[in-house]
Parts: structure tokens; sequence; C-alpha cells
């Protein structure tokens, strides 16, 4: 057996409900075993489960994706190996991600990697997105962003509703929008535990999305932790990869 092959009859896991670890689609256990894939990838994925974060967000070959505020792309590239060569991959940061996280965005897409990859850079008050043209949007680990608002970092104010009712449009019916986000206690003031801890009250989420043209169809729990306390920063080294994180899967309605 290869040590492509060994990964995936490691990542074809048996079905189980949303609340627990969904099956592994082989797509996505192909993404993940492919040797193009950076080491400092591969190092993320144990406290990531991107398998199984894929999978519960019904990532399938030829899907066209926005992946919100993708960082330095480690979930893009993953979205672009899984989509294939019949999907796309829009991959969304704002400047103040660009700077944060250049080096690693210039190795990403250096010699055109993820040729199904757009980069798009702007910010979430001026996206602009062809209508019904997305099957899924990810934003991942950057709910807390939206209340973030730092002028000194170069870090507008996020107007909430704008951005949900851009990706109404910009999503087809039946499309799925993935949330992931570290927990922060709930009643936590929005900006304080955006900009502090980078972390948000799970209750605000569904808040902002209460009223559109999304509906809550399922909550996974393989990434939350109740040990975690809520009160570090999600990069504090004592619980950075670690954080409660809720996740929900909203359906385009």
């Amino acid at each position: 057996m290869t040590c492509t092959q060994a990964l995936l009859s490691l990542l074809l896991i048996s079905p189980c409900t949303d609340s627990g670890s969904p099956s592994i689609d082989l797509d996505i256990a192909e993404a993940l075993a492919s040797p193009l894939r950076t080491e400092a990838d591969r190092v993320r994925d144990p406290m990531r489960k991107p398998d199984q974060v894929l999978a519960f967000f019904e990532i399938k070959p030829g899907m066209r994706v926005l992946d919100l505020f993708s960082g330095g792309g480690y979930y893009t590239e993953i979205l672009s190996r899984t989509v294939g060569a019949g999907g796309s991959v829009v991959s969304h940061n704002n400047l103040a991600y660009i700077d944060y996280a250049k080096d690693e965005i210039a190795s990403r897409y250096a010699d055109n990697r993820l040729p199904n990859v757009e980069q798009l850079l702007t910010e979430a008050n001026d996206l602009q997105l062809a209508t019904a043209s997305f099957d899924a949007v990810l934003a991942i680990l950057t709910w807390h962003d939206f209340y973030y608002g730092d002028a000194s970092f170069g870090w507008p104010d996020v107007n909430e509703s704008t951005l949900v009712n851009t990706l109404c449009k910009a999503m087809k019916p039946g499309a799925v929008l993935g949330i992931i986000d570290h927990a922060a206690v709930a009643g936590a003031d929005p900006r304080q535990a955006g900009h502090e801890l980078h972390r948000v009250d799970p209750q605000r989420i569904k808040d902002d999305l209460a009223g559109s043209c999304f509906e809550l169809v399922a909550e996974a729990q393989f990434l939350r932790n109740p040990e975690d306390q809520l009160g570090k920063a999600a990069m504090d080294p004592a619980v950075r990869g670690k954080t409660d994180r809720v996740i929900y899967k909203y359906r385009r309605t």
C-alpha cells in the first residue's frame, strides 16, 4: 500500500449524524492526500479537521465556492483540489489580510499552482459578486472579523447586514453557507470579543443571519472543546488550535 492509499483509507470513515463526524468523500480524501500540499498545511490538519469540515459543508467536484476572508489560503487550496478542474474557487481577502499573510499568499499562488482559483481583493463592504453564481460560501474563523474594526490596522468596520445580503444574492438556491468560528462567552460584546479575543458569541452569528435568506440546517460538534474557558485570545499559545469552535451549516432558501 502506498502512502497516499494509506491516507485515503484513514480518511474514508464511517457515516454518522451531523452532530458527529460526517462521512468523507473520496474527492476530499484525495485532495488532502495530494503530494503538492505543503508540509506546513499538513501540520494544521489534525487541529482543523478539514476532511470532516468539507464533508459537513457538502463540498463536491464541479462546484464554484467562495472562501470569504481566506487569509493565507489553507482552505482555498483544499477547496481547489476538491472541486477539481471542473470547479472553481474565489479566494477573497481585504487589504489588511493581504498584508498580514503576504508571504504565505505569495507561495500559495506562485507559478499558477492553483489554476482554478481566482484571487479577489476587496473590502467586505465593497464586495461585488455575480448573482446566483456560488454553490457554497465558507466563512472559516472569520465571522468575528466582521467586528474587528481597527483603522490603525487598515481594517474598516463591516456592515454585517449588507454583507449577508450580498451573499444572499450571490448564492444559488440550496447553496451552503458554512461557518466556523472561535466561541466567546454568551452575551460578549461583539466588538470587544472580535477585536481583543478574535472570538464571537455563537448567538451573534445566529442573530446576524436571522430573517435573511439563510436557514440553519445543521450544527456539528467535532471542533467543540468544553475545556476552553473562552477568555483567552484565540491566538494565545495556551489555546491556539484548541479553542471551542462552533460549526454551523446554513442553506440558501
